[in-house]
């Protein structure tokens, strides 16, 4: 007999969340997607996994450890086999959290077993080797990774990142030990574990290597990764019997009006707004530091008349002169959430006027928009390409959304995905 639910899983934004989700979907696996802590059901209910999205990875590190605890929590409440922590795929974090901290308060500070560290993404080309992690061709800290606002990665030994962050010890499992298979990463890892490093930082170069990284630790009670790694265990689960064959289910088409909200001053998300413009759809840039009640009604004054004739694209944040203006201004963390408080009001304003259909860019900006919608469960399409996760939310009326990581997505993203939105998953 099956264990109640096989996977109990949280992301540190919701845009891993919806990546993940949709994988585990692609995998035939029935998945829920929560919102927050409290919107875990209290029974499984024919779900094979759960996936709670938090707003944890730049929040004061108690907050984001007492959001684990609350996620362990609830897991053990519905008899789940496994937990699985999933960020990003450059391990975006600080010397105070939050992925070892968090990865601590999961496994209650006494792991029982080893708790593997498995960031990397080789379709993405963010791999690690010898525990070092490179983006492409460059090491991270040498990326534009080291310039990033709110977690710049300027150490690219992710040993070195991790320890700072919990009171276990970190360990590694390099290449040679993932090659030699399964097996070999288990009696490795539990020499470590034994050895007083229970948390390890897993060597990885290409998907073979991701793919015995899932089958070795399958049967620890922690993981922790990207989405990528946990994408290989709804096979698994099949070949023990644990899940049937199934087709992942469709979500429908949505019409009616699209907005995008761009909440990310990324590279790719600027030049995806700019390319929207250029397509000849109407932008508007806001000043973060602007009286919010004012600016969001300018804004939507602006955009009102716009949406019957097509999608309109806002964002406060586009622009890294503006960010830092309102960085100097408010420190870091209080522009951002000044940032998200914008859209989040801009949203609610966009759905009071009929837009159905919905981008937002940014993983924080993601979570902000779904919060002050008051979305707590999304149905999650089967994952389709990186960094983008298509969703739907059953509000008064549905809402169609495309949430996305600000540094992925293909140029043409906003446009592309607010008309494929219109014809089912």
């Amino acid at each position: 007999m099956p264990p109640s639910l096989l996977l109990g899983a949280l992301a540190d934004d919701l845009t891993g969340a919806v990546e993940l989700a949709g994988m585990l979907v692609a995998g035939g696996a029935a998945t829920l997607l929560a919102v927050g802590p409290d919107a875990v059901p209290a029974t499984p209910d024919g779900l094979h996994a759960i996936v709670v999205a938090l707003k944890s990875r730049v929040a004061p590190p108690r907050e984001a450890e007492a959001l684990a605890d609350a996620c362990r929590a609830r897991f053990a409440a519905l008899n789940a086999r496994q937990v699985f922590f999933k960020y990003c795929a450059t391990f975006d974090s600080t010397s105070d959290g939050n992925i070892g901290n968090m990865a601590e308060r999961l496994c209650d500070g006494a792991p029982t077993a080893p708790v593997i560290f498995c960031p990397s993404y080789p379709a993405a080309k963010r791999t690690v080797f010898r525990s070092h992690m490179f983006v492409a061709d460059q090491l991270l800290a040498d990326s534009p990774k080291r310039h990033d606002p709110l977690t710049p990665m300027t150490q690219s030994d992710l040993r070195q990142v991790l320890a700072p962050q919990t009171r276990l010890g970190v360990g590694s499992l390099f290449l040679e030990t993932i090659a030699a298979g399964p097996e070999a990463i288990r009696a490795a890892a539990e020499a470590e574990r034994l050895a007083g490093r229970p948390f390890l930082v897993t060597d990885t170069v290409v998907e073979a290597d991701l793919q015995a990284l899932a089958e070795a630790s399958l049967d620890w009670p922690l993981a922790t990764g990207g989405a990528s790694i946990a994408a290989y265990y709804p096979a698994l689960w099949r070949a023990r019997g644990w899940m049937a064959e199934a087709a992942p289910p469709a979500l429908p088409g949505i019409a009616g009006p699209g907005a995008v909200l761009a909440g990310s001053c990324a590279e790719q998300t600027r030049a995806q707004f700019f390319a929207f413009r250029d397509a000849g759809h109407p932008v508007r840039l806001l000043d973060p530091l602007a009286p919010l009640e004012a600016t969001v009604a300018a804004a939507l004054d602006w955009a009102t008349p716009r949406l019957s004739e097509g999608p309109v694209a806002l964002s406060p944040s586009i622009e890294p002169e503006a960010v830092a203006r309102a960085q100097a201004a408010l420190g870091p963390i209080e522009a951002g959430r000044r940032a998200e408080a914008l859209l989040g009001a801009l949203a609610q304003g966009l759905i009071a006027r009929g837009v159905r259909r919905l981008v937002v860019a940014g993983g924080e900006s993601s979570g902000a928009v779904v919060q002050a919608l008051g979305i707590t469960r999304l149905q999650v399409a089967p994952f389709a390409a990186l960094g983008v996760g298509r969703c739907l939310a059953e509000l008064e009326h549905p809402l169609a959304l495309v949430l996305k990581s600000g540094k992925l997505g293909a140029i043409d993203l906003f446009a592309s995905s607010l008309a494929a939105l219109e014809t089912p998953a």
